[in-house]
């Protein structure tokens, strides 16, 4: 008998954590059946010597909620061969949602992750209320990855509290039974989880923060308990570190204290964002010792890093560095070839720079001008626009504008606003209890792109840098982030597990320069970023990409808990 599609002659790469060894992969529906030597042919088989042959990734951090409905193959997750995604990060999500509040939760979203609200309002049918019927839609969509979701702080409190949910009153008894009775329904319907926002920096359009922000920790509990009381689920947040309380004190131990009491007192596993910043020296080692302290005291706190600074992105397609100058900021909505031409016509271009000139802006030394060609994310201040305008002996602004007119408008400057310092990077993903996370698919998308994160792991920090063994490696983008929001048979390559599948050239992976296109519902722009050394990847046993290219399956599954 054939086997529907088996995989020879690659170095497997499980996602235990053990090393690569040598081994067939056989296939039949969406299962592994084999894992060795493969006498029987495959209906399909696809050649994998001196390739990797790892599980498909699991990225826990995503804000693809709504993207997904009108772009099945999740683009650009699909090209750094992730193969499964958990959606409803940082409190805001699309569910449950009364009929009058759409809108409100769409422009939420906008307001903190940069997604257009009119192209959500156009592309999702909103044909649910409650969490669980959100979930029976993704399961609905047509999709190439799989895809489950944690139930919002933001959308629950609306629902419950409606104007209210943005008080910094504390919610009442009344009202915080009602979001608990939101949240069984999200849990038992499959949810993977609860999510949380309490950082100031995430606003609704008014300026004022999102829901839930102010929560006081009676609320945190009583929702938290809901998920302990069925053993299922993960709390997540996006913290207040480093921000001052009304004491004036930093926030950032007692924060990750108060996850460590919701994990304690719960039996469930918190994960929350953990960057770098030089505005506030220390706040991750700060973090991180508490973490210590918390797990060793019985929590189960797993804060979640990136693999590089997370980078505002600008050129002449989208943002710009001067946008601060009216001036600048009327060329945004411009075609890209009408904005080219108004920065290369003398008078025009005169003032613009007299237009930047004096306004406050990024530090010149730190925003970072990529090469053509790959991306790097480990320049230093020889890279950057203020040397390039030092050498040139010409204002950053007319530098600018000089190498968008030399490089016919590929041009793209990075400011690394958080992990900037990759040796505290290095600090962290060195760290036992962090996880992979923070890429932020489908989010920010005119000003990040950080979705590529898999692929700059693995060439940046394992194959140039030996950060560790590459069955480490693909353990951490595998196996460690489906089991902590309970993705079972998915992460690992075993006879019974789904056929979840990467073979990966990794002397030939290359990350280019990210671009931008106009391809959202209404027109709308974001920033894309492709990959090679994707040989293929492979979901629930059907052959999604080739070499970076959609194949026309969309195998993928909603992932209930």
């Amino acid at each position: 008998m054939a086997h529907d599609l088996v995989i020879r002659n690659g170095r497997v790469v499980d996602g235990t954590g053990g090393e690569p060894v040598n081994a067939d992969v056989a296939i039949d529906g969406d299962r592994i059946t084999t894992v060795g030597d493969v006498d029987e042919r495959g209906r399909r088989e696809i050649d994998a010597d001196g390739q990797l042959v790892t599980p498909g990734f699991v990225d826990i951090h995503t804000h693809l909620d709504a993207q997904l409905a009108w772009d099945p193959i999740g683009s650009s997750s699909c090209w750094h061969g992730v193969t499964s995604v958990v959606l409803g990060n940082c409190g805001v999500t699309f569910a449950p949602c009364k009929p009058e509040d759409r809108r409100t939760l769409a422009e939420m979203m906008e307001s903190v992750e940069d997604i257009p609200a009119d192209s959500i309002m156009e592309g999702l049918d909103w044909d649910w209320e409650t969490y669980g019927e959100y979930l029976d839609a993704v399961d609905r969509m047509p999709k190439g990855i799989n895809a489950g979701g944690m139930v919002g702080h933001c959308a629950v409190r609306i629902h419950a509290m409606g104007e209210r949910a943005l008080d910094e009153a504390p919610a009442t008894e009344a009202d915080v039974a009602a979001m608990c009775e939101l949240v069984a329904e999200a849990i038992d319907a499959g949810a993977l989880g609860f999510s949380t926002s309490r950082t100031a920096l995430h606003r609704v359009p008014d300026g004022r923060v999102v829901p839930g922000t102010h929560a006081d920790p009676r609320e945190l509990l009583a929702i938290a308990q809901v998920m302990g009381d069925r053993n299922r689920g993960v709390f997540e947040a996006a913290p207040a570190l480093g921000e001052r309380g009304a004491d004036g004190e930093r926030r950032t131990q007692p924060e990750v204290a108060l996850l460590g009491e919701l994990s304690r007192r719960t039996g469930r596993p918190a994960t929350f964002g953990l960057s770098q910043t030089k505005k506030v020296p220390g706040i991750h080692t700060d973090a991180l010792e508490t973490v210590e302290q918390q797990n060793g005291l019985g929590a189960d706190l797993r804060p979640q890093t990136t693999a590089r600074g997370i980078g505002l992105l600008f050129g002449p397609a989208c943002r710009t560095p001067f946008d601060g100058a009216p001036e600048w900021r009327a060329l945004r909505d411009m075609p890209l070839p009408e904005k080219l031409a108004l920065m290369r016509d003398p008078q025009r271009r005169a003032e613009l720079v007299e237009a930047a000139e004096g306004r406050p802006t990024i530090p010149m030394e730190e925003l970072y001008v990529l090469p053509v060609g790959d991306a790097r994310y480990d320049l230093g201040p020889d890279d950057s626009l203020g040397a390039e305008a030092k050498r040139r002996e010409v204002s950053p602004a007319e530098a600018f504008l000089q190498l968008v007119d030399e490089r016919n408008g590929n041009v793209l400057v990075n400011w690394p606003f958080l992990n900037d310092d990759l040796s505290a990077v290095e600090t962290m993903l060195r760290h036992p209890a962090t996880v992979m996370g923070l890429a932020d698919a489908g989010a920010h998308v005119g000003m990040i792109m950080d979705s590529s994160q898999p692929t700059f792991f693995l060439t940046y920090w394992i194959r140039d840098r030996g950060l560790s063994g590459i069955g480490e490696a693909v353990r951490r983008l595998t196996s460690d982030t489906a089991e902590l929001f309970g993705v079972t048979d998915r992460g690992v390559l075993r006879p019974g597990a789904f056929a979840d599948v990467n073979v990966i050239d990794l002397d030939g992976m290359r990350l280019p320069q990210p671009e931008y296109v106009n391809d959202f519902p209404r027109g709308a722009g974001r920033y894309v970023q492709r990959a090679s050394g994707y040989t293929a990847t492979i979901v629930n046993g059907s052959v999604f990409m080739e070499d970076g290219e959609h194949t026309g399956e969309l195998a993928g599954r909603l992932l209930r808990s």
